[in-house]
């Protein structure tokens, strides 16, 4: 692909600039230079535990655990709970990866149909059973709301149904809710699991999606009610691995999750604009006779183009578009699924250009969809599909895109 456009569809980058105001409260504390508290500041422990609060989910500061990103809170909290977990098929790459590194074997399970994020609540229970009378001994299940790679949420009742069985099974939730406000209708919100299930379920979160901000790696961990043995595992494994967040980063997400007026509009322009450009390239997808859910948050999604008989896996399917139409997307394979499946995760967030100033155009857009360099990107991917498919993604897809927004 050397010297020739390719279109960057499999980074889970959010796309887009940092806020100012979160820059100045950077700069304001960079010369915080000492060791803080294990689990972080307590100015950001309790703004986070606001953060929940204004969620309905009342949270003791003392019950927040905060770390260099998202990531590395899953990875203390798989040690620190141990024995083997339950994860969705598909699911982020970085579950399963995470639980191999410590021995911990996962147990993969599909979603209900149309739905992502979670395993399927009516397998859960056998399958659980099953592995328990083989000797393995599984303890927790882990879900996404929304979910990467899908861009699904489940139903409220498959998020009661979960619940149960984890009571049942005495299982412990992991909820990883970082997409949580990314929802592109905020009324479709499911419930967090930690809403029906307070005494087991751990949700993390970040601002790496929210507020762009994934090279800052700063993410917060709420834990279950009167959970203070597990605090003091997490915290003997932090003290030990990061020792404490960077200072002047915990200032600026101290301020990020009070949530202020600008910070609260800059997420809203960012879920519009996420949907916006999710709905057009999915309509390009079905145009090109994929089989695909639409999108419920986030910026991916997780065609299906199972018609197809010239690729054997998702990983020849995923280098075709690359090596002959210049469109790079992730195989169904990399997180999890079948092979066999010729699915690929896609990501839409860095068709929102290649500069600082074009990003901004694009949240600020009453139509993003007719800047020069994204209707351009949208050609590019329609140009791939119409000639990997046979099919013609063509102007009647492109209005039907811009119709249905």
């Amino acid at each position: 692909m050397a010297g020739e456009r390719v279109l960057h569809m499999a980074f889970g980058e959010a796309g887009l600039p940092v806020h100012p105001s979160l820059r100045e409260r950077l700069e304001a504390s960079s010369a915080q230079n000492g060791y803080g508290p294990v689990a972080g500041t307590a100015k950001l422990r309790e703004a986070a535990a606001g953060y929940w609060a204004r969620r309905g989910l009342p949270t003791d500061p003392e019950l927040v655990i905060c770390g260099p990103g998202s990531k590395p809170l899953l990875y203390a909290l798989l040690m620190a709970i141990g024995g083997d977990i339950v994860l969705p098929r598909p699911s982020w790459v970085s579950y399963a990866a995470q639980a191999e590194l410590i021995g911990v074997r996962p147990l993969l399970l599909p979603p209900p149909p149309g739905e992502g994020g979670v395993p399927d609540p009516g397998l859960v229970a056998d399958a659980v059973r099953e592995a328990r009378a083989r000797g393995r001994d599984v303890r927790s299940l882990l879900v996404t709301l929304p979910d990467n790679p899908t861009g699904l949420l489940p139903r409220p009742e498959t998020v009661h149904g979960l619940v149960e069985v984890a009571r049942e099974l005495d299982l412990t939730i992991i909820s990883d809710e970082i997409y949580g406000d990314l929802v592109h209708n905020p009324l479709n919100r499911c419930p967090s699991p930690a809403a029906l299930a307070p005494e087991r379920t751990v949700i993390t979160t970040g601002l790496s999606k929210s507020l762009a901000l994934g090279g800052w790696r700063i993410g917060v961990a709420r834990l279950p009610d009167d959970a203070h043995d597990l605090r003091a595992s997490m915290l003997a494994i932090a003290s030990e691995i990061w020792s404490s967040p960077a200072a002047p980063i915990q200032h600026a997400a101290a301020y990020a999750f009070s949530e202020p007026v600008e910070l609260v509009a800059r997420i809203a322009d960012s879920r519009r604009l996420h949907a916006t450009v999710v709905r057009a390239v999915a309509e390009r997808f079905l145009a090109a006779g994929a089989a695909l859910h639409m999108p419920q948050g986030g910026f991916y999604l997780y065609p299906d183009f199972g018609f197809l008989t010239e690729f054997a896996t998702s990983d020849e399917f995923a280098a075709a578009l690359l090596d002959r139409y210049g469109v790079g997307v992730l195989p169904g394979s990399a997180f999890g699924d079948d092979p066999r499946a010729l699915r690929v995760r896609v990501a839409t967030s860095m068709m929102y250009g290649e500069t600082e100033e074009q990003r901004l155009a694009a949240l600020d857009a009453a139509d993003p969809l007719r800047l020069p360099w994204i209707a351009e990107a949208l050609d590019h991917l329609a140009e791939a599909l119409a000639g990997i498919t046979g099919n013609d993604v063509g102007p009647a897809a492109r209005s039907l895109a811009h119709t249905s927004l």
